[in-house]
């Protein structure tokens, strides 16, 4: 399996996935003149589509895309997502015959509550939940839930590519190192993503266990994130030190 990240909208990915004999699958296609390029500068047919939550920008090209390609399109139980024509639910495993491939789905409620994540071929697709150096902002679910959410994907072995929906990287950083300062995997990292951004390069995929050793959304129990929390006078619940953190990157400008 090849996988192809093609930047489309303010700052979206789409992921692209193939095999050798020219199939395809797309994952939250927000715009159909992408991928459809994508598809004819590779020689793909495209043969599925997955989605992980109802955001137009990523599901505004199902649309245009079903109207040449008849194929299915899988997505989680919302109705806000009309164009779904397989449903899928926590633990399901979507198996597909062309590409071959195999997807556990994952719901992962927090940033909307129908939120799910395909993981298989070695990779995350993970919408909005979890981006490089950061995670999606709370706009129907509970810190709780986010924090769930987040546990359940740190669980995953740390060789899996976390393949988020936005290039945030850089911005992300930034903020993470107002929380960890000190942590050389992150300065680490922070060098590696100025370098790729001023090629104009993507810093995704990353693996996931880089993420656990820079993403303060992933180490809320590390010794540096709860000294920052109780500087902050977040107390040491858990819930309580995410939902800190996660406040201060919503009000965070730099």
């Amino acid at each position: 399996m090849h996988l192809i990240s093609l930047p489309a909208l303010a700052d979206n990915y789409i992921w692209l996935l193939h095999d050798d004999d020219g199939n395809a699958i797309v994952v939250d296609p927000g715009d159909a003149v992408v991928v459809e390029q994508a598809l004819a500068a590779h020689r793909l047919q495209l043969r599925a589509i997955l989605l992980t939550h109802h955001h137009h920008d990523h599901i505004g090209g199902v649309s245009a895309l079903r109207a040449r390609h008849d194929v299915p399109v899988h997505a989680p139980v919302d109705a806000r997502i009309v164009e779904a024509t397989e449903r899928v639910r926590d633990g399901d495993r979507l198996e597909l015959t062309a590409p071959s491939a195999c997807f556990e789905v994952i719901a992962i409620p927090g940033h909307t509550l129908s939120h799910v994540a395909y993981v298989g071929a070695g990779l995350l697709l993970c919408g909005d939940t979890l981006f490089s150096l950061g995670c999606g902002r709370l706009f129907e679910g509970t810190p709780a839930q986010m924090l769930a959410s987040l546990d359940r994907l740190s669980q995953l072995p740390g060789a899996t590519m976390v393949c988020g929906g936005h290039e945030y990287t850089e911005a992300n950083g930034r903020f993470a190192r107002t929380i960890e300062p000190t942590n050389p995997d992150l300065l680490q990292r922070l060098q590696e993503v100025a370098a790729l951004r001023e090629r104009l390069q993507p810093t995704l995929p990353v693996p996931l266990a880089r993420e656990l050793a820079t993403n303060p959304f992933l180490r809320i129990d590390s010794a540096a994130v709860i000294a920052w929390c109780r500087q902050q006078d977040a107390g040491d619940d858990r819930v309580a030190r995410f939902a800190a953190v996660r406040g201060a990157k919503d009000g965070f400008r730099a």
